[in-house]
């Protein structure tokens, strides 16, 4: 790149964003110089059955030259392997042979596609467009399950994309062969008289811990794709710019627990739909996805949590539409290999579960309604891919239904709207510099929406929009500094009762009457903010050092489209370490680091910071222990009130251990336990977590990963209270009161693998939390640890739940009702999966669901799973076939 080039993305670094770019290959990695793989076109066609019998693969160059990237660095592997490629009009082939001195121990695993099992395996590597930063791998294993995905930011992987390819693995008394063909149609890649691509393989052997690369990323430094040899010899390609559309068929049966007199559940329900989704190339470097009315029915149900914060709760996205591809629209931290956070609560830009998220709107009183579970997705499109050589984009539109609640019980039946007809967009550019030293991004995110009940307009946004642009530059020629970053701004709009509530959000909490730079504004029907975060990072060689400073100004506000837990916040970092990644003769890696925080709101309240130390150990034999501590002074807190004025942070200690056996043995496991404490506030908290995995047989794999957590908490929020008597807090009473709150969960999975086409899975996770409140109290003064305590019997009768803060004075009293729960919850899915053809999928799904709670706040095991076991349980059935049409 130009030097003018440098400086002006210098200058835009001032409104640009993060990402992860490559550092340059280390010069003591294993690569030849001018190593090249050699492609051969053949003209015979070639039966995909694993056995590699065809004339054409001896008419192959083979590539063998391979090096260990594990357990030694560089070293020579144990066995030998033998990788040819050969290619005709219209598809790629790979057969790989993976000689092993001792065939009857090579592991081969059935699991279901895509799903992660320690098994022998062979993957292949392709970057097509040859831009050294994106691409594609295909997997076998030993077993013959098939694994894909995509690449970015140089290494990234992104197991969401499934292609349509056969591959087949065959076991022999030499070891093992993998046989693939890639069709052209399901890659973006150019034609041409004559093409260069970028590949790599990778085989793994489990028994020995052993990955072996053609080309590997040494330990103390970054960047993968961009290290990959080229692919020569293709010629003459023209690929077909295929249509592929998957049309689908389902049938659901819900049986769902009756209320007695609620008219809108019989008990049983039967439901059928139809949809379609379409993918497509347009040109050679971009794919476009279409769905019509898309079904969601084969995904797994989101676990139960029992929330008593301030903050929504976050879910990851699992419906394969919005999954696919998603990496594309990743923004801030592209760039550098890693972003440390410390306490940043670093927004998501774009959050893919608000499209057909349940409905908004607050309903009238009534005794019986129907809603819907979620607004119906009219239609979305997605494009995505590459413009040029440099510039990555990507596009989404969808549209939402008007979602409408019928309402019985008081009357005549009544129809309300809960979700008005929506509009969202995404868009994503981003342009790579020269040997990608630099590059800048931009996003735009828009919600927009139509009312037909005005009421609704009180209660959701109609317009949303926010823009920012993200960015790297490397400061050296071999890439070892990085500056990367973020700016950008939000703007809301919306009816004026909106607003008043979005400004009096846990995200903002302009109403805090002790705050200076924020003021609540009755009245205004827009909300803007803006944010920016930019990071220094070392990211080769033994040391390594991560800095950052980023702000989020107090109406900055992304969660219509995104995901934001709060704003008003200063943050900034400094972490530095080392890493031992020579083995020793017990240790393969280490490394250590250590590093300041600190947290600020824009009063100037320094609302966390600490000193944090940590460590991680892998061993030999794979093993592996990570260790923590941190330590963090006294604070001021700006949300424990919940909006009301401010109260501090007493001094506190962390400290928390991770430790795991070999995850590619027969039996695995892993415990994960930390906790924290607070000695002068009397408050702590701590957990549990330990883990199994068993692999019984080959093609049958089960975990075990129960969780219990304890927390004891001096100063819980319960609730506001209005009392002009209350001088000291500005006219309110804010009480507070200890928690005891102990939750024991856990997740239960099965994997049953009959053919790599055929698998079952069942997911399951019980839960159950209790929480009893105790010694009640109110915030003596602000700015303070300091509280009014309610004396039982005096100023608290625990019998009616009435308090009287003044005992006999003319405060008012008031009713805190019982706020002891015990919550109980089951939730879990089977589901059958069998790819009856490549592409084409049959469904067999059943969901359950059922909980109970009650007011008990004392935790019992015994009892609680009794009652859950005689609770109502919610059933769904589903049969899904999705039928693959390739034109």
């Amino acid at each position: 790149m130009r030097f003018p080039a440098k400086v002006a993305v210098l200058l835009c670094l001032t409104s640009v964003v993060p990402g992860r770019a490559l550092a340059a290959p280390a010069s003591g990695a294993p690569r030849p110089e001018g190593l090249a793989v050699h492609a051969t076109r053949i003209t015979s066609p070639i039966d995909v059955d694993g056995l590699l019998s065809e004339s054409a693969w001896s008419q192959a160059t083979p590539e063998t030259t391979f090096f260990d990237s594990d357990p030694y660095e560089g070293s020579s592997p144990s066995q030998r392997t033998e990788v040819r490629i050969v290619y005709d009009d219209a598809a790629i082939y790979i057969g790989a042979r993976m000689y092993d001195l001792a065939p009857d121990s090579v592991q081969a695993r059935l699991s279901r596609r895509d799903v992660s099992i320690a098994s022998d395996g062979f993957t292949v590597y392709l970057d097509p467009l040859r831009d050294k930063r994106s691409g594609y791998y295909f997997m076998l294993n030993a077993a013959g399950t098939q694994f894909d995905g995509t690449l970015a930011n140089d290494g990234a992987q992104d197991a969401s994309w499934d292609a349509v390819w056969p591959g087949r693995a065959h076991r022999d008394s030499t070891g093992w062969t993998a046989e693939m063909r890639i069709p052209f149609s399901q890659l973006r890649c150019q034609g041409g008289s004559k093409c260069t691509w970028g590949i790599n393989f990778r085989r793994s052997i489990p028994r020995r811990n052993e990955e072996a690369y053609l080309v590997y990323q040494p330990k103390d430094a970054s960047g993968f794709v961009s290290r990959f040899p080229e692919l020569v010899g293709l010629e003459n390609l023209r690929p077909a710019r295929s249509i592929e559309l998957l049309p689908y068929f389902t049938t659901k049966a819900s049986y769902l627990h009756r209320v007695p007199g609620d008219p809108f559940r019989s008990g049983s329900d039967y439901t059928p739909a139809t949809g379609a989704d379409l993918r497509m190339a347009v040109g050679s470097r971009l794919t476009l996805n279409a769905t019509v009315n898309p079904d969601f029915g084969q995904v797994e149900v989101d676990p139960a949590v029992v929330n008593l914060s301030d903050v929504e709760s976050f879910f990851s996205e699992k419906r394969p539409f919005f999954v696919e591809g998603s990496s594309i629209f990743n923004f801030g931290q592209e760039g550098a290999n890693s972003y440390w956070g410390f306490n940043w609560p670093q927004p998501r830009f774009f959050y893919s579960r608000r499209i057909g998220r349940a409905p908004q709107g607050s309903l009238a009183d009534s005794a019986y309604a129907d809603v819907p579970v979620g607004a119906s997705i009219l239609g979305a499109t997605k494009l995505i891919g590459k413009l040029g050589s440099s510039w990555n984009m990507g596009m989404l539109h969808a549209l939402t239904e008007r979602e409408t609640a019928t309402l019985a019980g008081n009357g005549p039946m009544v129809k309300q709207e809960a979700e008005p007809f929506a509009y969202y967009g995404v868009g994503r550019v981003q342009k790579e510099f020269k040997n990608r030293s630099a590059g800048l991004g931009l996003l735009t995110t828009t919600a927009q929406r139509s009312f037909d009940d005005p009421q609704l307009r009180d209660q959701v946004p109609s317009q949303s929009y926010t823009v920012g642009s993200d960015g790297w530059i490397f400061l050296d020629s071999k890439q070892k500094w990085v500056i990367s970053g973020y700016s950008a701004a939000s703007v809301v709009k919306g009816d004026a009762n909106y607003i008043d509530d979005l400004q009096q959000s846990s995200r903002h909490y302009f109403q805090r009457p002790d705050a200076d730079k924020v003021r609540f504004e009755p009245g205004r029907t827009t909300l803007s903010g803006t944010t920016a975060r930019y990071w220094l990072n070392k990211q080769s060689g033994n040391t390594f050092m991560n800095a950052a400073l980023g702000y989020m100004s107090p109406g900055f506000d992304v969660n219509d489209v995104g995901f934001q837990t709060r704003s008003d916040v200063i943050n900034a970092h400094w972490g530095y370490g080392y890493k031992w990644t020579k083995p020793t003769k017990h240790r393969k890696y280490q490394d250590a680091l250590a590093a300041l925080f600190a947290n600020y709101d824009f009063d100037g309240n320094p609302t966390w910071a600490g000193v944090f130390l940590q460590g991680s150990t892998e061993m030999l034999n794979a093993n592996s222990l990570n260790y923590r501590l941190a330590a963090n002074p006294r604070t001021v807190n700006v949300r424990r009130t919940r909006g009301g004025p401010t109260s501090y942070n007493l001094p506190g200690y962390e400290a928390g251990m991770y430790f795991d056996t070999n995850s590619k043995n027969k039996l695995f496991y892993f415990i994960d336990t930390g906790g924290y404490i607070q000695p002068t506030a009397k408050s702590h908290n701590w957990y549990v977590s330990p883990g199994v995995q068993w692999k019984p047989s080959s093609n049958v794999f089960l975990s075990l990963e129960p969780t219990f957590e304890y927390v004891r908490e001096n100063a819980q929020y319960v609730t506001t209270v209005d009392d002009p008597l209350a001088t000291q807090t500005y006219g309110k009473r804010y009480v507070l009161a200890n928690l005891d709150q102990a939750t024991l969960s856990a997740s239960v999975r099965m994997n049953w693998a009959f053919t790599p086409h055929l698998s079952l899975q069942l997911y399951v996770q019980p839960l159950i939390s209790s929480g009893d409140y105790d010694d009640f109290k109110e915030l003596a003064r602000p700015h303070s640890y300091e509280f009014n305590a309610y004396r039982n019997g005096v100023e608290y009768n625990p019998q009616t739940g009435t308090i009287d803060p003044d005992g006999a004075g003319p405060a008012p009293a008031f009713s805190i009702g019982e706020p002891d729960f015990n919550f109980r919850s089951l939730r879990g899915n089977a589901v059958m999966r069998w790819e009856f053809r490549p592409g084409s999928t049959f469904y067999l799904v059943w969901t359950q669901t059922r909980s109970e709670e009650d007011d008990a706040g004392t935790f019992r095991f015994g009892p609680s799973i009794s009652n859950l076991a005689r609770a109502d349980a919610d059933n769904i059935f589903l049969a899904k076939v999705t039928y693959y049409l390739g034109f």
